[in-house]
């Protein structure tokens, strides 16, 4: 069926060039398929694709709701996708973030973390202390568990209904009872992201944008076809596994596996990217994305998460899980 489409679709985007059809003929489907990578790992694809799409914020085809914390100003900002596929301020909350300044750390430094992170459950029912309703973050993600950082907990929560409080946290977000229900009802969690900083979501260019898309399917192309230098100059010096697995080990398991030169299949969908907090000089980028992976030996579908720099329309990546 795979075959099948591909053949059609060949068919039907490149209906007179013969050269195309002439490959399929004497090379079979896989030779259609570089090709088509070949154009995915294109700068100037991506650019035309993004023209007429909303990039204010990032990049996002299953994200539909971003919570952005400013903890200097302390609030934290809804934006929502419209039916147009615009991302909009839908609303702007106080909020109380963690007693210490600074980025999290370690367990009971009363900071609230500065990254971005994912919404992974909703609790009904939480102690009274912590309003209605919870939302669970994915901190410590897998960025921060390179950096050697650590505690848990970190919620999106309400006020007490029954207790008072202090103007802080103890690393959490606490809004307002009202709007954290505002927040319930406006999100799916499972298609919201939280962006938390000392300042709010840097704009995105599309140019940037466009070059991560090009650079994500070259790294692809080279991890489909066994093109282990290039794959591996996509790698920093630096890079961490979420396993804790180094650069050095990973190259060597990496080596390994590609010396089997096998047949594989790799398919991304679900792509999404957003800026992850970083020094004014850097860019960095938080993307994940659905992989399916399909050789003889080894078959998975799953999330897969970057965490990227990009510096002169290349990227590097500095962890990965």
């Amino acid at each position: 069926m795979r075959h099948l489409f591909l053949l059609l679709l060949s068919l039907h985007l490149f209906a007179h060039d013969e050269h195309l059809l002439d490959l399929y003929q004497k090379e079979g489907s896989t030779a259609i398929e570089k090709i088509f990578d070949q154009q995915l790992s294109s700068s100037s694809y991506w650019e035309a694709k993004l023209e007429n799409i909303d990039t204010r914020l990032g990049y996002f085809e299953s994200i539909n709701a971003i919570l952005a914390c400013d903890k200097n100003s302390s609030h934290l900002k809804l934006f929502t996708k419209n039916d147009s596929q615009e991302f909009n301020l839908s609303n702007d909350f106080s909020a109380y973030v963690g007693k210490r300044q600074g980025d999290k750390q370690r367990e009971g430094d009363l900071k609230t973390p500065i990254g971005v992170y994912r919404l992974i459950q909703k609790l009904d029912d939480v102690d009274s202390f912590y309003g209605p309703l919870a939302f669970v973050t994915s901190y410590p993600n897998t960025y921060d568990q390179t950096q050697g950082k650590n505690g848990s907990g970190i919620w999106v929560h309400g006020l007490p209904t029954q207790q008072k409080r202090d103007d802080f946290t103890r690393g959490c977000i606490a809004i307002s009872n009202e709007h954290l229900k505002q927040i319930e009802s406006n999100i799916d969690f499972h298609e919201t992201l939280v962006f938390i900083d000392t300042k709010e979501i840097p704009s995105v260019t599309k140019n940037d944008l466009a070059d991560i898309l090009a650079e994500l399917y070259r790294w692809k192309s080279a991890w489909t076809y066994n093109d282990i230098d290039t794959y591996l100059s996509f790698y920093s010096p630096d890079f961490k596994r979420n396993d804790g697995m180094n650069f050095r080990r990973f190259r060597r398991y990496k080596e390994r596996i590609f010396n089997k030169n096998e047949d594989k299949k790799i398919h991304f969908k679900k792509i999404n990217i957003l800026p992850y907090p970083s020094p004014a000089e850097k860019k960095l980028y938080y993307v994940f994305f659905t992989e399916k992976y399909l050789s003889a030996n080894y078959a998975f579908e799953g999330d897969k998460e970057l965490y990227i720099q990009l510096d002169n329309k290349q990227i590097t990546i500095l962890a990965e899980k």
